[in-house]
């Protein structure tokens, strides 16, 4: 029997790294993945690995930043389930680090509007899929900046702070009166795109892949935390 069977997960930025990854682990659990990310074709590569191997996905390709996509998806999505089981709020925008002084205000408007006005827009679209289940999760990727941010990377970490707020108050106000659970997780140093644009010097063989977050996640996902939990993956439980 597969864990997840029956059950029904959307992933954000699905197309690569992390979000492919838990999708795909959360495809070989047994869910039925809903895979959403602006690259068409990328959606279609990791839906085409998810098929190969006995796996349910779909694709819905989605620019987060269009007005009333999320939305659209929403109601797409109610369409065909009545409930969303594990919502996995991972895409993300890393806009050119820089001092607080020198952010470029289109790019940091940007990475607001992806970090910081999708997520409470899912939020918000989701809610009641989300409470027609019986044991909904929500898990948002965050990072170690959102609360210890950095020198330069004001425009990313002050998105991060909002994004984590934004799911904190989320879980106290679902906590009561909903079979509903949030999680905030740190992937911490991961091989993956926004991370060598960052770091492009570094040896990607020198941290750990996507497949070593996901597995974590996988297994949160399966495990009875408490809502508002946090952690990061590169710190003891």
């Amino acid at each position: 029997m597969k864990p997840f069977g029956g059950q029904l997960a959307l992933v954000t930025g699905a197309s690569r790294g992390i979000g492919a990854a838990t999708a795909e682990a959360l495809a070989a659990a047994g869910a039925h993945v809903v895979l959403t990310a602006r690259d068409t074709k990328a959606l279609e590569t990791v839906e085409e690995r998810i098929h190969a191997v006995g796996g349910n996905a779909t694709i819905a390709p989605l620019d987060l930043t269009e007005p009333d996509g999320i939305a659209r998806l929403a109601a797409a999505i109610g369409q065909r389930w009545q409930a969303l089981d594990m919502l996995v709020i991972n895409a993300a925008v890393l806009p050119q680090l820089s001092s607080v002084a020198d952010i470029e205000p289109k790019a940091f408007g940007t990475a607001l509007t992806v970090n910081v006005l999708a997520t409470q827009a899912l939020l918000a679209a989701f809610d009641p899929m989300l409470r027609k289940s019986d044991d909904a999760r929500v898990v948002g990727i965050t990072s170690n900046l959102g609360q210890t941010p950095r020198a330069y990377w004001g425009a990313y970490a002050a998105s991060k702070a909002a994004y984590e707020v934004l799911l904190d108050c989320y879980a106290q106000e679902t906590k009561n009166i909903a079979k509903l659970r949030v999680a905030i997780v740190s992937p911490g140093p991961t091989r993956t795109a926004m991370r060598a644009r960052a770091y492009p010097g570094e040896d990607p063989a020198s941290v750990k892949p996507p497949e070593a977050v996901a597995g974590r996640l996988v297994e949160l996902l399966g495990e009875p935390f408490v809502s508002g939990w946090r952690e990061s993956v590169n710190q003891p439980r």
